[in-house]
């Protein structure tokens, strides 16, 4: 598989995965963070705000990836938000203690997706360059 087919089927999945993760927390409010309890309507009324804003930038993903070619720089960005919720996540850990396990496993992935993004961000536009004289692109 090529690393542009790659970048364009991890963008597709990972929008596609967000917007159905941030419908989930509009409809469901708090029930759909594992181990939250019920902590009232001002907690529940701003995630169901911000699964919005997920599904959002799910959606932004989703653009991104039918682009041709897929822009380098929109997939940084978005890698760079991603990233930032898991630097949240850790902020969280240190002041607050550990989370749900559930919560763990998101900060894994968190972490671990926007390295792999950020290899693949210029695949495709690297391979539309026209090759140079000598070989060189």
């Amino acid at each position: 598989m090529t690393r542009v087919k790659v970048l364009r089927g991890l963008a597709l999945a990972m929008g596609w995965a967000c917007v159905a993760i941030g419908l989930f927390h509009v409809l469901l409010g708090n029930a759909a963070i594992p181990g939250a309890g019920s902590p009232g309507p001002t907690v529940d009324s701003l995630g169901r705000f911000f699964g919005a804003i997920f599904a959002g930038y799910g959606a932004a993903w989703i653009l991104v990836a039918r682009r041709s070619p897929v822009p380098a720089t929109a997939v940084r960005w978005l890698a760079g938000v991603f990233l930032l919720g898991a630097v949240g996540r850790l902020l969280s850990l240190a002041v607050h203690g550990w989370p749900h396990w559930f919560q763990v496993v998101l900060t894994v992935v968190e972490l671990a997706l926007p390295p792999v993004f950020l290899q693949l961000a210029d695949a495709e536009e690297k391979a539309l360059r026209p090759v140079a004289p000598g070989g060189r692109r």
